[in-house]
């Protein structure tokens, strides 16, 4: 049984690791009365820089990529065309009976594509997101993806009433978030990575942690100038991991110069060292979907800056204030939630075996696939 599984991008990396090591245990559990799991790697380089792509795959011991189609950064249009192209030639030489495609961006909408083109089944993970801005382009490939896929594997209950809103029902599974999976298995790894709060010389629940990356934010200079304004006028220390594309922009429209209060810049860190800034963190504001949900796992504030989120229940919950980009919402908001007393946390995202249900329907689907 060959499974091609295509990433390209940092959350991808996370999530992808969860399901290998839950078909590298079924492959050891039926040891030579079964047959095993092939699982095949596709690289597409949509991440490429050392800091959120290689040193990934080193500390979450992801096993190496088969394939590193190296497209790099481009237009949508361009480098979404480039994937397609090199992960048909990948699909056409290994034939595989399943693709899985994660989450919502480019390599996701190319890889579903390339194997669908190809009659070949595509599961997806992390089907039936809505944030329903179809500005956004990871939108448009969400919807794109959930229409082309065969096995639909969904986060939470809502995304199974999105699907079923437009039409899809059949191969939709609601198996939990894969995120809560890798969140669990990796924070005891984390802790040995305690050594970045004195190499950034912080204390823990003194910080805020931001991050900004969307397209919606770095390509629209006054929405990335208004949420760099308001982190600067924090009384608080700020922690920024600042993304490549937006540190370009930034560096690029000199955004940034003069008195930065106690923002402090740094460059990306690895997927342990955030986990630990994001665990002790005294607030975090992002723009990131995968910090959003990380934040509620850890029980800590998340301003959120956009004006809309896929993952409502962070925000129904009260756990998450969506703010937009207007600096004086950012400010609100961090005085709110420094203010906040303790609310309840329901478990909205599974109990952390997302990845080994994902790996039981695979085996399932596709063993009666073969004797019909």
């Amino acid at each position: 049984m060959k499974v091609i599984t295509i990433v390209g991008a940092r959350p991808q990396f996370i999530k992808a690791s969860t399901v290998s090591r839950s078909i590298e245990r079924y492959n050891s559990r039926i040891a030579n009365n079964g047959e095993p799991i092939n699982e095949i790697i596709v690289h597409t380089g949509q991440h490429y820089d050392y800091n959120i792509s290689q040193v990934f795959f080193n500390e979450l011991n992801i096993p190496k990529p088969n394939y590193n189609l190296g497209v790099g950064s481009s237009s949508h249009g361009v480098q979404t065309g480039k994937m397609l192209e090199g992960i048909e030639k990948v699909l056409l030489k290994e034939r595989p009976n399943v693709v899985l495609v994660y989450g919502d961006t480019n390599s996701t909408l190319a890889g579903a594509l390339a194997a669908v083109k190809l009659h070949i089944p595509v599961g997806h993970v992390e089907a039936g997101l809505r944030s329903f801005n179809r500005r956004m382009p990871e939108e448009i490939n969400r919807i794109l993806v959930d229409h082309m896929s065969d096995l639909l594997f969904c986060p939470t209950k809502t995304s199974i009433m999105n699907l079923k809103k437009e039409g899809i029902e059949e191969g939709v599974y609601n198996i939990g978030d894969v995120m809560y999976d890798s969140v669990l298995h990796n924070l005891k790894l984390a802790k040995k990575k305690l050594d970045i709060f004195k190499k950034l010389d912080l204390q823990p629940k003194e910080y805020f942690l931001s991050t900004i990356h969307r397209q919606e934010n770095t390509e629209d200079l006054e929405r990335l100038m208004s949420i760099i304004t308001a982190l600067v006028e924090i009384d608080d220390q700020v922690i920024l991991p600042l993304h490549p594309r937006t540190k370009k922009i930034i560096d690029k429209n000199r955004l940034i110069s003069g008195d930065i209060g106690r923002l402090k810049i740094i460059d990306p860190i690895s997927y342990l060292e955030m986990l630990i800034l994001e665990k002790n963190a005294k607030g975090i504001l992002t723009d990131s979907g995968g910090v959003q949900k990380e934040a509620y796992f850890f029980r800590v504030p998340c301003i959120t800056l956009r004006d809309e989120t896929e993952w409502i229940e962070t925000v129904e919950s009260g756990w998450n204030i969506i703010v937009g980009t207007e600096k004086k919402k950012i400010l609100e908001a961090v005085i709110k939630t420094s203010t906040r007393n303790e609310i309840p946390s329901p478990n909205f995202y599974g109990d952390g075996k997302a990845s080994e249900k994902i790996v039981e329907i695979l085996v399932k689907t596709l063993m009666s696939r073969f004797s019909s």
